[in-house]
């Protein structure tokens, strides 16, 4: 028998690379050699698979950030560039049919994704920033939440948007383009890390 830890790691990884929307539970079933009925056993329907698959990814980059914080507590700046570097490693084997697919079909997903991009970039981001700021190694007349609403907010509607950036540049080249060169742009002179040699 299968178990539900079993389903949702291989829900998540389907979901993630081939969209949510494409995947059915019968293909589900069928990879990890079960019936559909099993699957209901675990979840009410697909949504809410969907769902905690979705929660159970957001949950592992939380555990991601809150480590990287923790290991970076003397250095906020480099704590954001730590977060986004993870960030993207994500988003480099997500598809992206599986981010716009959410909003489509799966609302209850989409407002969980929503709700994390939130907290990542309005309390998370934008705090470290403001204790960079107030440790003199922003600029002082930086706006962190335009800076943050501007650079930092659904990073992945921007790599996403028209084509899959991915796909035409390196997942270092759009880092660098995305978050080192952005914040390089507001530090002051006396902050540095090997980001920015």
């Amino acid at each position: 028998m299968i178990t539900k830890a079993e389903l949702l790691k291989c829900s998540i990884t389907m979901f993630t690379q081939y969209g949510s929307k494409h995947v059915t539970l019968d293909e589900l079933a069928n990879k990890l050699g079960i019936s559909k009925k099993t699957i209901y056993t675990f979840f009410k329907n697909k949504e809410d698979l969907v769902t905690c698959s979705l929660e159970i990814l957001l949950n592992e980059y939380r555990e991601d950030i809150n480590r990287i914080i923790i290991n970076n507590s003397n250095d906020p700046i480099l704590s954001v560039i730590l977060i986004y570097q993870r960030g993207f490693d994500y988003l480099r084997y997500i598809k992206p049919s599986f981010l716009f697919g959410l909003e489509k079909y799966y609302p209850k997903a989409s407002r969980l994704f929503d709700d994390f991009t939130k907290e990542l970039a309005n309390s998370i981001v934008y705090n470290l920033l403001k204790q960079a700021q107030e440790a003199r190694n922003i600029k002082k007349e930086v706006n962190l939440e335009l800076i943050v609403k501007i650079y930092f907010f659904r990073i992945d509607n921007l790599v996403f948007k028209e084509n899959n950036l991915f796909e035409l540049f390196t997942k270092e080249k759009l880092f660098k383009h995305l978050v080192i060169y952005n914040l390089k742009g507001i530090i002051t002179n006396n902050y540095s890390n090997s980001y920015f040699d």
